[in-house]
């Protein structure tokens, strides 16, 4: 049987049109896969739409208004001497400004690599050693972080600060010194190859190995990152509002940033961290109808003594991780008329990669049409055709994968002669052709003879209602090679215990998967600034235990 594919219509049609008329004013056909050009037409048809709301200051701006200063800002651009393919780092918080300098640099052809504003002199010397950046955008207390990491990578980066800064020029001073006001009908977008020059750098998610920067051309986030539309039924407004709830340097960030121009909903972002409670804040007052969430656990189980009203989402977008089961019902009682999806994607994709919706509880989703999809066995090399057998998905996105940002080694271990991204994650699928997430093959645990998937044993455990959060890691053994262990967050006065948690992974799984590792009860779990659980410190505290046996 051959592999059936999604089509959505009604968002091809919107993003063909669009296209279409991005091509005509240039007369350069390949236009219709220049995102800067998208963007820079989205925001001159709707002046007098709210383009975004900064949550923690209650600052608002319109398109006109975002529209003046990118012009602005791209004439100070050029007085620095950028150039296409040149880098710029984003580094900041969610604040009103950072969208300027992006969107900019999709407008002339500049690499945005969005990066981790916690990251220390040492890890942006690395970084910046690696992207030879010209601009550095970020907060002020960053600064000297900055200045020292780029003298010690030997680059001539310049650091602009976002706000105040005695050390560096303010983002505010740069456009009231180098910028020009430019009459928006006489400014033109660059023009260059959108399916060669590349758009974003986007750090993978580091979980399971050193951080790599994954290269995303025009081509690649025009199709592929506007598949996020996949709820819409009218466009181009798809939603009226989506709330950013993870840094700029994770891609659900970034999708927000790119999308909402394109769709013309506005989008709610906040300069202040974002807490759970300010979190639940934003929502209860501006009432967000769209999200992409890796916070799922956490704001569930605050929701449970903590006010905070669901029922504003048009749609949810799930994902980042494996998303237990037992959470999809408590989500739809607490937003009964909410579209609610489990996303597969990866940087490397610029999106998602199936279709989430109409699928059975556990799916990421169908194929789509502009991708092609095949599972390989790991073990043989040969293709996996029949349903219901694991193996590792491979994808080729539309444009193909360029590989990872002056990392030719790894690209030449995820990326085959014939063009096939090879994703690391294991999944399969049943006779409908759903799809559905196994595990990280990194993430796998050895016990003699047995791969035993933590994802599994974690979704078994989350059963126990005493339960608020697991993880599952292996502690090395010499002589069975790791033994599956338990760290448990309880749910406060639940009186759970560790032959709770053993007993019900013995009713449910085989003896090969049984917690022979144990059971450690912790007040949280170890997490990356995305939410992701941090699986490197987590393995470091099955080390530790290990060492005390």
């Amino acid at each position: 049987m051959e592999c059936p594919k999604y089509r959505h219509e009604p968002l091809d049609k919107y993003m063909s049109e669009i296209g279409s008329r991005a091509a005509a004013e240039s007369g350069i056909p390949s236009d219709r896969y220049h995102f800067g050009k998208l963007v820079l037409q989205s925001l001159k048809d709707a002046p007098d739409f709210i383009s975004q709301i900064d949550g923690g200051t209650g600052e608002s701006e319109t398109n006109a208004s975002v529209l003046r200063r990118c012009i602005r800002c791209a004439t100070c651009f050029k007085k620095f001497g950028l150039k296409i393919g040149d880098v710029i780092i984003i580094m900041g918080s969610n604040n009103i400004d950072q969208a300027i300098p992006l969107y900019v640099a999709l407008f002339e052809g500049y690499i945005i690599s969005a990066i981790d504003r916690t990251l220390g002199v040492n890890e942006l010397r690395d970084l910046f050693t690696v992207n030879k950046p010209k601009l550095i955008f970020c907060q002020g207390d960053k600064v000297q972080d900055s200045k020292k990491a780029i003298e010690l990578a030997g680059g001539d980066g310049k650091v602009i600060s976002y706000d105040s800064s005695p050390d560096a020029l303010s983002f505010s001073d740069m456009m009231e010194k180098y910028g020009e006001d430019i009459d928006v009908q006489d400014y033109k977008a660059a023009d260059f190859d959108p399916e060669e020059t590349t758009a974003f750098i986007v750090a993978t998610s580091g979980s399971t190995g050193l951080p790599k920067s994954a290269i995303l051309t025009h081509k690649n986030i025009t199709v592929s990152t506007t598949f996020f539309g996949y709820f819409g039924t009218k466009f181009p407004r798809v939603t009226k509002s989506g709330i950013v709830l993870s840094p700029i340097q994770w891609l659900s960030a970034i999708l927000q940033y790119l999308l909402s121009p394109v769709f013309q909903y506005t989008r709610l972002q906040s300069s202040k961290e974002l807490t759970i409670d300010h979190i639940f804040e934003l929502i209860n007052k501006y009432k967000p109808t769209f999200t992409f969430t890796h916070f799922t656990i956490t704001l569930l189980q605050e929701s449970e003594t903590k006010e905070c009203d669901f029922s504003c989402f048009d749609a949810i977008m799930l994902g980042g991780s494996a998303v237990p089961k037992h959470l999809l019902p408590i989500l739809r009682k607490r937003a009964p008329n909410t579209n609610v999806a489990i996303g597969y994607g990866m940087s490397e994709y610029a999106g998602i990669v199936f279709y989430p919706c109409g699928v059975p509880d556990g799916s990421c989703g169908k194929p789509v049409a502009h991708m092609e999809y095949k599972l390989m066995n790991v073990d043989t090399g040969e293709e996996v055709k029949e349903p219901y057998k694991t193996g590792e998905i491979w994808v080729k996105p539309p444009g193909g994968f360029k590989g990872y940002y002056n990392r030719p080694e790894d690209t030449a271990q995820a990326v085959t002669e014939d063009g096939w991204m090879k994703s690391g994650d294991l999944l399969y699928r049943d006779e409908n052709w759903n799809f559905y997430f196994v595990e990280r093959i990194k993430l796998l645990l050895k016990y003699r003879n047995h791969q035993i998937s933590p994802v599994e044993l974690e979704a078994v455990i989350h059963k126990l209602p005493g339960v608020l959060n697991v993880a599952v890691s292996g502690v090395p053994d010499p002589d069975c090679g790791e033994l599956p262990a338990a760290f448990v967050v309880p749910r406060p006065g639940s009186g759970i215990t560790e032959k709770d948690v053993e007993d019900i992974v013995k009713e449910n799984l085989t003896d090969s998967k049984l917690l022979r590792g144990g059971v450690v009860f912790v007040t949280s779990l170890p997490a990356l600034p995305s939410s992701k659980i941090d699986r490197k410190t987590l393995k470091q505290m099955a080390v530790a235990l290990a060492k005390k046996k």
